[in-house]
């Protein structure tokens, strides 16, 4: 597996814009969640300056992803690793705004009614219990390479992954469809809405919704090349015809194949892009006791981008709504 991923590395003078304008909202608002530090992200990234909105534009390689690096998180300011989602608190609470901050710049920050209470920003943590889960909370198990709310057709157009701590240098996973060699009668064949995806184990209000799930495409060639819709850890593959199924495994091997490991550093922002990458992350074992790996994630939608099929406007996604905060 290639180790490699795009970097690109912020100056000084733009990481001291991006903390001192983060620190100014947060003061302000006095919560990294506070509606109104929402309101006031678009207003904010205006103030910053030409060079710093170069650096933060999107993805715009094959390789649907780059390392943003530059950004310095001191450990000894952060706390110990929560054990859980809900009681992180304030806990880096500055980097949220900075994380919004970097998504305002590139999009829409987008966030779930059903998924970490609304936030915008989510913290992804191991935690007790959800060990061999599907989910970002697992840690003993390979999180299945995906695309992120692959159920939904509202999900993000980009993906952010800012490293708040990795000791143990646990590595995140990605590969771009548009690195993969599939035959004319593979992309065909995965082009048809054959196999739905179902919600994934952190939305259980969408997983008990009563809507019929309806088959999806797994591939898509978009105005700007092919795009994929990819979670095989909630597809059910026994459902559809050999010839299918045969094609979806052919693809699985291809990601694997293209696949490269991140090993995020305290800093570290991963800028996925959703709809040509898939992610995952390496089995860990964790260890709990306040140093496990700490990540922060925000959802991106980039307005006016058409890479989807027509027909995704139609799926009811499972009763979840998306909630965009508010940005140009």
């Amino acid at each position: 597996m290639p180790t490699a991923a795009p970097v690109r590395r912020l100056d000084a003078d733009h990481v001291t814009e991006l903390t001192t304008i983060a620190a100014e909202l947060l003061d302000i608002h006095a919560s990294a969640t506070s509606a109104a530090l929402l309101a006031d992200l678009a207003p904010a990234c205006r103030r910053l300056s030409p060079g710093l909105h170069e650096a933060l534009r999107p993805v715009e390689t094959a390789d649907g992803l780059f390392v943003l690096r530059g950004l310095h998180i001191e450990d000894t300011e952060l706390g110990p690793t929560p054990g859980h989602w809900s009681t992180v608190g304030p806990a880096g609470a500055l980097w949220d705004v900075v994380l919004l901050l970097v998504s305002t710049l590139m999009g829409t920050p987008i966030a779930w009614d059903g998924q970490q209470d609304g936030r915008f920003v989510h913290n992804i943590i191991p935690s007790p219990g959800q060990e061999t889960v599907q989910i970002g909370a697992s840690s003993s198990v390979l999180l299945t390479p995906h695309t992120e709310d692959a159920f939904h057709p509202g999900r993000a157009h980009l993906l952010l992954l800012c490293c708040m701590r990795n000791p143990d240098r646990v590595a995140t996973t990605a590969a771009s469809v548009r690195r993969t060699r599939l035959s004319e009668d593979d992309l065909a064949e995965l082009a048809r809405p054959v196999a739905p995806i179902l919600p994934d184990d952190a939305y259980e209000d969408a997983q008990r919704y009563g809507g019929r799930p309806a088959p999806v495409s797994t591939l898509h060639a978009g105005e700007d090349g092919l795009s994929l819709r990819f979670d095989p850890a909630y597809t059910p593959l026994a459902e559809a015809a050999e010839s299918w199924r045969a094609a979806y495994g052919r693809l699985e091997d291809e990601l694997a194949r293209v696949s490269v490991a991140v090993s995020l550093e305290p800093g570290d922002v991963l800028v996925v892009d959703n709809d040509t990458v898939v992610h995952g992350r390496v089995p860990f074992t964790a260890r709990y006791d306040g140093t496990d790996r700490w990540l922060k994630r925000a959802s991106v939608r980039v307005p006016g981008r058409r890479s989807r099929p027509a027909s995704e406007a139609a799926e009811h996604g499972y009763g979840q709504a998306a909630l965009e905060a508010f940005a140009p």
